[in-house]
């Protein structure tokens, strides 16, 4: 495809990724972006790339930064002790959405899972988001499980 790039990203490339993560109407309420980002991107950046087995990957076309993913490997007992493969936090840039990229970042994505042995490959997405849906479906991907998060800002617990 067109010469889609998809590379480690380094700090250089964190303000494209929070712009690409605020780039729909969830992420523009959860991100923050101006001049200056919030030093908690820095710090969780920090921590994936000390993390072997973490990848914050970006993908370029035409040297700009066009998308973005975050790829874990997790080690589990079920299963017969397999790995999985996560992917997280998927965004292509809005007005190039549509067009294959995001295929070609995932089947990439699945590609490096098989390299390092995992049995599964797994991602969430959110439950409002249709169309995303049926772009994993179309990959083979099967709504299997019901996920559910604790906001702990908001907890009561």
């Amino acid at each position: 495809m067109r010469g889609l790039l998809i590379r480690d990203a380094g700090l250089i490339d964190l303000p494209a990724i929070v712009a690409l993560l605020a780039d729909d109407d969830k992420g523009r309420v959860r991100e923050t972006i101006g001049d200056t980002l919030d030093a908690g991107y820095g710090m969780a950046f920090a921590a994936i790339d000390a993390d072997p087995n973490q990848h914050l990957l970006v993908a370029e076309l035409d040297g700009g930064i066009v998308g973005t993913f975050q790829l874990g490997f997790l080690p589990g007992l079920s299963f017969r002790g397999a790995w999985r493969g996560q992917i997280e936090a998927v965004r292509i840039a809005s007005h190039l959405r549509g067009q294959g990229l995001g295929r070609e970042m995932i089947l990439w994505a699945i590609e490096r899972c098989r390299e390092r042995g995992c049995r599964i490959v797994q991602l969430t997405t959110h439950a409002s988001r249709e169309r995303a849906h049926a772009f994993y479906e179309r990959l083979g991907f099967e709504p299997s499980h019901i996920g559910m998060k604790l906001h702990l800002d908001h907890a009561g617990v």
